[in-house]
């Protein structure tokens, strides 16, 4: 079955880890089309948080190029709506939300290089306690487009120091879903003073023959747009996301 079908049923309302193994994942941003070429070259600016891989028409709530019946009003298991860069609502569902001039983006997800690690036999502590990726606001700013600006937002993955060296080769291939990482141990050095608190997603213990090992991640534009204060903002919520047709394979680069 497709598995946005019973996330459109309403049947799956939780995380998409796991789901449809080799497919790729995207984070989502809605805006009105008058913001829509500022938070375009946002990403253009910082592709390893931002990695576009489709722009809809004003309207329209389909992907083609990601799937033909995709609707991305009914097919994430659960959104958040901001208003004026206040969140006010986090729904199974936005077609109550829907207009007529808005403009919905995809996001590369780090979901795609994760099943690219654990198939090189890299273990993934969230993936296997089933918690959500730690995620933390950094000290390192983003390049400003418009009002959008704002701190990078990272994931963190706790691996040995082989394992390390190893999932920097393999992510390195993925630019279109956050590529290399962008920091390894010290999280001090990036402003995170506390690995055991994440802003989003679950804590992860990080043991002490572990470095952490620190990602790009797609939540940064959720912290832009607190700052940029739009009247209307509608993202996937963390953890929960877009699933494609695309396969992770068509994203690697050899």
């Amino acid at each position: 079955m497709n598995p946005r079908v019973p996330i459109r049923r309403g049947e799956h309302a939780g995380p998409t880890a796991g789901l449809a193994p080799g497919r790729v994942q995207a984070n989502l941003v809605v805006l009105p089309a008058a913001l829509a070429p500022d938070f375009s070259r946002f990403c253009a600016l910082n592709p390893k948080p931002c990695p576009l891989l489709a722009e809809t028409q004003p309207g329209d709530p389909g992907f083609p190029a990601l799937g033909a019946d995709i609707d991305v009003r009914t097919d994430l298991p659960r959104y958040r709506v901001f208003r004026d860069g206040e969140l006010v609502d986090e729904p199974t569902d936005i077609r109550g939300y829907w207009r007529d001039d808005l403009v919905a983006f995809a996001i590369g997800c780090s979901f795609s290089f994760e099943q690219a690690l654990l198939e090189a036999g890299i273990r993934l502590r969230h993936v296997d306690t089933g918690k959500n990726v730690s995620m933390y606001r950094t000290s390192v700013d983003t390049l400003p487009a418009g009002p959008f600006h704002g701190p990078l937002v990272v994931s963190m993955r706790p691996l040995r120091p082989a394992e390390a060296i190893r999932a920097v080769e393999i992510t390195a291939r993925y630019p279109r879903v956050h590529g290399a990482p962008v920091h390894i141990g010290l999280p001090e050095a990036i402003g995170i003073r506390d690995l055991a608190r994440p802003d989003w997603g679950d804590p992860t213990e990080v043991r002490s023959d572990e470095l952490p090992v620190f990602w790009a991640c797609g939540v940064t534009p959720q912290a832009a747009i607190a700052l940029a204060k739009p009247a209307l903002c509608i993202t996937h919520a963390p953890g929960h996301m877009l699933i494609t047709d695309l396969a992770n394979s068509q994203l690697a680069q050899h």
